[in-house]
């Protein structure tokens, strides 16, 4: 999964994964279509081929990629246990929040004995 990190990690790379969530591409239309030159495309094809998000597949006279979705599944089920632990945690600090916004209001607005100092109670 690291491998997938470090390869989503360079922007041209992580554009180039974006074009291939549409369907297979020749290295010419993803370099077309991102505006970078075709030596470029193809080492960034050959680190994603590597880290082994994109499979090749010869048709007729050219090379298309293709997303491979396994490793995208596995960062996806990796970084839902982090979600999980964050949305805890967040409903966590909402429920501290609310109550001191209680606690707040019930000194901003105290009891009518509270504000003469005098317990009926007594």
């Amino acid at each position: 999964m690291l491998a997938t990190f470090q390869a989503l990690a360079e922007p041209n790379r992580l554009r180039i994964v974006e074009l291939l969530l549409r369907g297979p591409r020749a290295v010419g239309a993803i370099s077309e279509k991102l505006e970078l030159r075709q030596p470029q495309v193809s080492k960034h094809l050959a680190v994603l081929k590597a880290a082994g998000l994109v499979e090749v597949e010869a048709r007729a006279n050219q090379r298309l990629y293709e997303l491979r979705a396994a490793p995208l599944a596995q960062m996806h089920g990796w970084l839902m246990q982090y979600r999980q632990l964050w949305e805890e945690r967040h409903r966590q600090m909402d429920e501290v929040l609310e109550d001191l916004k209680r606690e707040q209001q019930r000194r901003s607005h105290p009891k009518p004995e509270q504000r003469h100092g005098r317990n009926k109670h007594r």
